[in-house]
């Protein structure tokens, strides 16, 4: 088989792992709330999901919050508090890095927001390393609407089976299927990297 041309990965639960819980849980000791902060974080959340497709900057987005939860802290505790949920998942950054040392072209394709990219981009060094970067609220598009998947194609400059996606949702993963790309449905690294042998890529 042919190996891709591009290897595009999604970011969180592929090679980041996040929990919202932790941000709730700091941002609910600065308020008055007395329901669940955690499902503002959901993707059932309106505000977020308004965030997430750059329908609103963030700083509407914090005062969003902050009307809904009574916080008291600043913009810059609150990113703080929202930013630091990640965590690295070290086979697949690994297996990132391998890719790279390959010659893989790879790219970043993640349904998030800005206060997320900038608190990655400064924590994780491994991310500095892709050939280029979508993200939804950029894109004004969100997985697996079809506006993103353009975007990535557009920026690549590859279409169809030169493309091989890795994500955790099964949906997403569909809507590039049926543009022709070839995808894994990320559950655990090792199902994944045995899959991307298939594909002619060096797990």
């Amino acid at each position: 088989m042919t190996p891709p041309k591009i290897i595009v990965f999604d970011l969180g639960k592929v090679l980041l792992d996040f929990d919202y819980r932790i941000a709730a849980r700091r941002i609910a000791a600065k308020s008055n709330y007395h329901g669940d902060i955690y499902q503002l974080f959901t993707i059932h959340s309106e505000l977020l999901l308004r965030y997430e497709t750059g329908l609103v900057s963030s700083a509407d987005f914090f005062q969003g919050i902050c009307r809904a939860t009574g916080f008291s802290g600043s913009l810059e505790e609150f990113a703080g508090y929202f930013g630091d949920i990640f965590s690295e998942i070290p086979p697949m950054v690994a297996f990132h890095a391998r890719l790279r040392k390959a010659g893989f072209p790879t790219y970043i394709f993640s349904n998030t927001n800005e206060l997320a990219i900038h608190h990655i981009r400064r924590a994780f060094p491994f991310y500095a390393n892709f050939d280029g970067y979508i993200y939804s609220y950029q894109a004004r598009s969100m997985k697996p609407d079809a506006g993103i998947y353009e975007a990535l194609e557009q920026l690549s400059g590859c279409t169809g089976d030169e493309i091989l996606y890795l994500d955790d949702r099964p949906e997403n993963v569909k809507a590039g299927l049926a543009r022709g790309w070839r995808g894994i449905v990320h559950e655990t690294p090792e199902k994944t990297l045995a899959l991307a042998a298939g594909f002619g890529i060096p797990a």
